[in-house]
């Protein structure tokens, strides 16, 4: 009977997922953890060696780790401005890197200028607003003040000034 096979033909009377290959599952790194591990961590800085863990250990692990363990004050200190000069681009990315974090007043100091050159209010609706910058629009467009440099530059600053506010506009919107 060597060439005897277990299914007939027909698929129920095969054995179910007898096509299919082993997967192979990584269990997590934690002592006395036998969860699958999706999640890799670094065993130490500047190394490419990581550790595996279930989703529980690695918050645990990530709780924990110091970038700047082993390391002599001096040697921390010359890492972190390492690290504040090579990822500047970061820093400016952040939530209030475009206009400023917020006044008392609840703008920052990019709405205020445009609010300025759209000579507007704080309290200008999303409707005052568009309508202020249409107004403008037509009067500074490049189209209307061919030879004139300084209606272009006007232009571009009205421009500017009701994109930034319509970004307020949206994120506050969204906020409610």
């Amino acid at each position: 009977m060597a060439g005897h096979k277990k299914s007939w033909g027909f698929p129920r009377w095969g054995e179910y997922g007898q096509d299919r290959d082993t997967v192979p599952v990584r269990l997590c790194d934690f002592h006395g953890c036998t969860d699958k591990a999706d999640f890799p961590a670094p065993k130490s800085p500047h190394s490419d060696a990581k550790w595996w863990f279930c989703q529980a250990h690695a918050g645990e692990y990530n709780r924990s780790w110091n970038f700047f363990e082993g390391m002599s004050a001096q040697d921390a200190k010359k890492a972190e401005d390492d690290e504040r000069r090579t990822g500047k681009g970061y820093a400016q990315a952040g939530t209030y890197g475009w206009g400023g974090a917020e006044g008392d007043d609840g703008l920052t100091a990019l709405e205020r200028e445009a609010l300025d050159v759209l000579q507007l209010d704080a309290e200008a609706s999303a409707g005052e607003i568009k309508a202020r910058y249409r107004a403008m629009a037509k009067k500074y467009h490049p189209d209307h003040n061919q030879n004139d440099k300084d209606a272009e530059k006007m232009f571009q600053r009205v421009r500017a000034a009701y994109e930034a506010l319509q970004l307020r506009v949206d994120v506050r919107s969204f906020r409610m």
